[in-house]
């Protein structure tokens, strides 16, 4: 999960969002972990699991690492800024489902499954990704 997050994260810009879903258990964490790492070097990336939102000054632009597990309403999500950040910043979101339709259609969905020993991931969205 570390690896793919890496290579994910060489395609991503600002104002992009990624939802990450899966059972708990499932990689969503380590596949954000990954992301973060690859620009930022070997620093600590907790789940936002209890903060909701963790935030990295990355050199190009800001992300948003964001689990909505605990998220009450989707309206909470503007509490949180995350409507702004959709558009500023790159944004990832596990747990997206409880914000419901506060979600960009445009958004990139990775599902991760376990399957065997390992995980499948599923990707869709994002028609304009190269």
């Amino acid at each position: 999960m570390l690896g793919f997050g890496s290579k994910m994260m060489s395609q991503l810009s600002a104002g992009q969002v990624i939802c990450l879903t899966g059972d708990l258990g499932a990689g969503k964490t380590t596949l954000a972990r990954g992301m973060i790492q690859s620009v930022l070097g070997s620093i600590d990336v907790p789940s936002p699991t209890y903060t909701l939102v963790q935030t990295y000054e990355c050199p190009d632009f800001e992300l948003w690492h964001c689990d909505m597990y605990r998220l009450e309403k989707p309206e909470d999500g503007y509490e949180l800024g995350l409507i702004d950040a959709f558009d500023e910043a790159l944004c990832l979101v596990e747990w997206p489902d409880k914000l419901g339709s506060l979600i960009p259609e445009e958004a990139l969905h990775v599902d991760i499954a376990f399957e065997g020993e390992g995980r499948k991931l599923t990707l869709r969205g994002f028609k304009n990704i190269t």
